[in-house]
């Protein structure tokens, strides 16, 4: 592309479809119909959650315990396994 090429083909953004109506009438009338229970939230995942939400939470978790890790000096890593091990045997469920 040179120039004003980019004018004529448009942005190189992907096209995303919105999962609910931009007119507010529209909007306005399936958030009653979610509410009333007349129609599923296309938002939710089966168990009820927000599919946005889950996808963060997991892209966080994968990574959470390793970066954690790399950052813990090996005495902070020695004091967590400590009160982890105390923890393990004082319950009294054994």
């Amino acid at each position: 592309m040179t120039g004003h090429d980019w004018l004529v083909q448009g942005p190189a953004m992907p096209n995303r479809s919105s999962k609910r109506p931009r007119d507010l009438n529209q909007l306005a009338k399936l958030l009653v119909d979610i509410a009333t229970g007349e129609q599923e939230d296309p938002l939710l995942t089966p168990d009820g959650k927000n599919a946005a939400a889950v996808a963060l939470g997991r892209r966080g978790g994968l990574k959470g315990g390793a970066a954690r890790a790399e950052k813990l000096t090996q005495e902070q890593r020695r004091e967590i396994a400590r009160v982890a091990a105390a923890a393990r045997w004082k319950r009294d469920d054994r």
